[in-house]
């Protein structure tokens, strides 16, 4: 799988005014992939239909009370736009996002010793 990049300016950390400013690979956010997606996507590699995929999926939703995930990358600064490429990647991570149904659960969740 490959994952896009781009340049994006950022400042100086801690200095007034933003100091040095440096490019960093920054990855290019996907679009949104919605249930029908994810089931037509499912569908071209399974031998199972669309009505049972959705159907999984729907429960899976429901149950898991989901949110988001996106790439997040920590890069090297380079001086110029044009001096980001691939190898100034150091690591890829995900970062998730609760969806509101688990931001909820989560505010008025108890909790016991077992």
């Amino acid at each position: 799988m490959s994952i896009q990049i781009k340049s994006i300016e950022r400042p100086q950390p801690g200095v007034v005014g933003g100091g040095v400013k440096k490019y960093y690979a920054s990855p290019v956010q996907g679009k949104e992939i919605t249930l029908e997606g994810l089931t037509k996507s499912i569908e071209k590699t399974s031998t199972v239909n669309g009505a049972d995929i959705r159907a999984v999926l729907y429960a899976m939703v429901e149950e898991a009370v989901l949110g988001s995930l996106r790439i997040t990358l920590s890069s090297v600064g380079e001086p110029t736009a044009d001096r980001v490429t691939a190898a100034s990647v150091k690591k890829a991570g995900v970062i998730f996002t609760p969806g509101v149904k688990l931001q909820s659960m989560l505010k008025t969740a108890k909790f016991t010793k077992g």
